[in-house]
């Protein structure tokens, strides 16, 4: 399984591939880490990946408008919302635009690791 990771806070980055070596995940490959939604986007175009992180705030394109994108590209992708933001207007609107998940920062490894297991099942 692909994934990119999408947020501007270098360590949440990698935090989230620190936590893809659980031996509960199956194998998971990051296919690359984007800092904000244009780089996303263009990454997503290139790699074409199953899932995705994405963080909501972000600078250039911001997580709803860049999920929006990415689904619209392929809208079998699996984006997983990971977000600071408690607005949960923008949660839904995340949702809405083809998220398939939400996770609150901070979040522990536990929670992560159900998320992503609840994503690929």
């Amino acid at each position: 399984m692909k994934l990119l990771i999408v947020d501007d806070s270098s360590i949440i980055r990698g935090r989230i591939a620190r936590i893809l070596s659980d031996p509960r995940l199956p194998e998971i490959r990051i296919i690359g880490m984007a800092r904000n939604g244009v780089e996303a986007v263009g990454l997503s175009q290139q790699f074409k990946p199953e899932l995705v992180t994405m963080d909501l705030t972000m600078p250039e394109m911001d997580g709803v408008e860049c999920t929006e994108a990415i689904a619209t590209l392929n809208p079998k992708v699996n984006i997983l919302i990971i977000s600071a933001l408690s607005d949960k207007a923008t949660a839904i609107k995340a949702l809405k635009k083809g998220a398939k998940g939400f996770l609150y920062k901070p979040f522990t490894d536990e929670q992560l690791i159900q998320a992503f297991l609840e994503m690929i099942d």
